[in-house]
């Protein structure tokens, strides 16, 4: 009797395949989790071992054998494939696709499991003796070795050429040291890599508190949100926490939403744990990536560290899991397969019978609710740690002043006065680019895109109008489209202008600019971040890149330029991010042992959303806005899902998403269904977006509508209009 497998394939579909099982091949290797090649239409493609079945779906004769079992062993447990099957159900995606977002690309891809392990080049106590001079006549090596000496970490063999030189020279001068004695290649993945562990964390009492509590739970499952103001040392919570769970011979996994906030909480970890320690971004090489996926997978990286796709990596000795700054919707994927990393988060604890650590001193209203409900325990730390205090708020209301470049007086006042003091100052704008606009003062005319209902951003110093939408780019044009004229103009400010008008007004003082356009460069980012610790940095500058997580001592002053950006929009999440981002960039100041300031620049001192925010503080505010989602049976005390829809005619968007709500319309009367109507921004990269929202009071009504409404466009798909589901939108836009 022939032997057949049941294979989830990455395709858009919401099925399995089944195939008869490689010629050859023991029943004793076909385990779930094992990837196979499998022929798929014209192509060979990577599928997933979901089951050995008994009956398939049609006739044996029919079934086309795989090709290949690519694993000696599974790579994925019989947990993560709960996990993953979990997911699919919830979110409503194909269980392929859902399982494949799993794997790094590598992997994805059909490449072994077996990787070189990624080595790293270190000066040996010999040659970090060395005089330079004794290279005068080797000027590469030279080089080589002052990047080598000005390092605390290994120097990864992937990133030689890009710190040290170029090409085949830079190879023969690292194969000279390590001949000499002078240096040698490590395993990054050993845990004698990082350097001599710091004194032992000196732990308050409401931190060691939080510690106590949750170590009790260690080996079961439970949700503890760690709240926190900012600077109070929810960090050194999460290392004695990890540091424990690596004792007991277990792994943690720790989850933060930006690639920005990788490389302090890493060095922390480093510093502190005895156990290798990976890290998981799309920052990385494909090689690192799949090399840190696989040493946790066999349990030989103890730490892994890691942006939102990392939530999936499997755990061969589930410890804890991390989850810093739980409110930040980075942790929802906005594209494809569109999870929630905090919940998947959550539910993969649960099934896997350990704690999850959720901090923020800002929690969602979500975790708050689920506090109140009984389902997390809230664990809280009051106050900063050490000596440092929470900063004061002033609001400088700049209603008919003159701005520099979107600088008050008094603000550029307050700068002067901590920059002399010797101190640091942070600036936040969440507007990249040089000017939101381009405008004709002759017509009116404004830059717009061609291919979406948006305008032009200006980056100056490229000379380019830039799409932040669909990434078009034009240069700038002589004079005006429209009429002629050369008198072209930007509006609005971004961060790029402040940079300029920053390093007029302040020409002696060290600027950095950090935001999406700024840290491009590999690593870039890392060596911004490194001058603002050497206290090269006066002035810092920056998008929300700058509003979370980021510990700097020397910051005593915080002004946050356009306070007024969040209070107007049509979103109801929108008064509970701004919020969360007032309190966060605020954050940023006296973390140290001065007294911090923060300055907020509005034209709206009295709108209610401030007033509430500085009077009652976040607690207060989140208690007030719980109670207005109440009365409107919004998130969390409501379920939500959005329809969106994509074409080349508007008209066809629509007519879709109306069909499919009248095809639906009725079957359940706990299921409300609002639209269809265009997107915020209804043209896109050229493409027409409508969109269609359901919302209930009860989740498995709504989950029963949508898996009834996916059935049907299953049965007639829709071939001229692009569509997606989002279960639990965080953005309407």
């Amino acid at each position: 009797m022939e032997t057949v497998v049941r294979v989830a394939v990455p395709i858009p579909a919401y099925r399995c395949f089944d195939y008869l099982a490689p010629a050859g091949v023991p029943l004793e290797s076909l385990l779930p989790g094992v990837r196979l090649s499998v022929p798929f239409g014209n192509r060979i493609r990577v599928g997933y071992l979901i089951a050995v079945v008994e009956t398939p779906g049609c006739e044996v004769e029919r079934l086309r054998p795989a090709a290949a079992v690519l694993d000696a062993a599974p790579l994925l447990s019989e947990t993560d494939l709960k996990l993953l099957r979990w997911a699919a159900r919830y979110y409503h995606h194909p269980l392929g696709e859902v399982i494949q977002s799993a794997f790094p690309v590598h992997l994805r891809e059909g490449g072994g499991a077996e990787l070189a392990r990624p080595s790293g080049l270190v000066l040996t106590p010999a040659g970090a003796a060395l005089d330079p001079a004794t290279f005068r006549r080797a000027p590469v090596q030279r080089r080589l070795f002052e990047v080598l000496r000005g390092r605390e970490r290994p120097l990864p063999a992937s990133r030689l050429a890009e710190l040290a030189g170029s090409g085949r020279t830079v190879r023969d001068a690292a194969r000279r040291l390590v001949e000499r004695g002078w240096a040698e290649w490590v395993d990054l993945q050993d845990r004698r890599i990082p350097a001599v562990a710091g004194p032992p964390l000196q732990l308050n009492p409401a931190q060691l508190g939080a510690v106590d509590e949750i170590s009790q739970n260690l080996g079961r499952y439970g949700v503890f949100l760690l709240e926190g103001v900012t600077g109070s040392g929810k960090t050194e919570v999460y290392i004695e926490v990890i540091r424990r769970v690596i004792t007991r011979g277990e792994q943690a996994l720790v989850l933060v939403p930006e690639i920005s906030l990788t490389p302090q909480l890493e060095r922390r970890l480093r510093e502190r744990i005895e156990a290798p320690l990976a890290v998981f971004h799309s920052g990385l090489s494909e090689t690192e990536r799949a090399a840190a996926w696989l040493g946790f997978q066999k349990g030989e990286v103890g730490v892994l560290l890691g942006t939102r796709s990392a939530v999936f990596a499997p755990m061969r000795w589930p410890g804890v899991i991390v989850l810093d700054e739980e409110h930040d919707r980075s942790f929802k994927q906005q594209e494809g397969f569109r999870f929630s990393a905090r919940d998947v988060a959550v539910m993969r604890a649960r099934m896997a019978d350990i704690p999850l650590v959720a901090g923020s001193a800002t929690p969602s209203l979500e975790s708050i609710r689920n506090v109140q409900r009984g389902r997390y325990v809230r664990l809280v730390l009051p106050a900063r740690a050490g000596a440092a205090v929470a900063p004061r708020y002033r609001v400088l209301d700049i209603r008919a002043r003159r701005l520099q470049d979107g600088l008050s007086e008094g603000l550029i006042a307050a700068m002067r006065d901590t920059l002399a003091a010797g101190d640091q100052v942070l600036l936040f704008l969440n507007r990249r680019g040089f000017a939101p606009a381009l405008v004709c003062h002759g017509c009116g005319w404004v830059a717009r895109c061609r291919r979406c209902d948006a305008n032009l951003v200006l980056h100056a110093r490229e000379s380019r109008l830039r799409c932040h939408h669909c990434a078009a780019e034009h240069g700038l044009p002589g004079c005006c489209p429209s009429c002629g004229q050369e008198d072209l103009r930007p509006l609005g400010v971004g961060t790029e202008r402040v940079d300029e008008a920053l390093r007029r007004l302040f020409p002696e003082v060290g600027v950095a600019r950090i935001d999406r356009d700024s840290t491009r460069g590999r690593r870039s980012l890392e060596r911004m971040l490194e001058r603002v610790q050497q206290g090269e940095v006066g002035i810092l500058l920056g998008t929300q890149m700058l509003a979370k997580g980021h510990h700097f001592p020397g910051v005593t002053l915080v002004g946050i330029l356009d306070v007024d950006a969040g209070f107007y929009s049509t979103d109801f999440r929108a008064a509970e991010h701004t919020a969360q981002l007032i309190v966060q960039v605020a954050g940023r100041a006296g973390r140290g042992g001065k007294p911090g300031t923060v300055l907020l620049q509005t034209r709206h001192p009295d709108h209610p959303l401030l007033q509430r925010l500085l009077r009652d503080g976040y607690p207060g505010f989140a208690a007030a806005e719980l109670a207005e989602r109440e009365s409107a049976c919004l998130p969390p005390f409501g379920y939500q899902a959005l329809w969106r829809a994509e074409s080349k005619e508007l008209a066809l968007s629509m007519d879709f998403l109306a069909r499919l709500r009248e095809e639906a319309d009725g079957k359940n009367g706990a299921v409300h269904w609002l639209g269809p109507a265009p997107a915020p921004m209804p043209r896109q990269a050229g493409r027409y977006r409508a969109q269609l929202w359901l919302k209930s009071a009860r989740r498995e009504e709504l989950h029963a509508v949508l898996t009834d409404a996916l059935a049907r466009l299953q049965e007639t798909p829709e071939r001229r209009v692009r569509w997606s589901l989002d279960v639990d939108p965080v953005d309407f836009y």
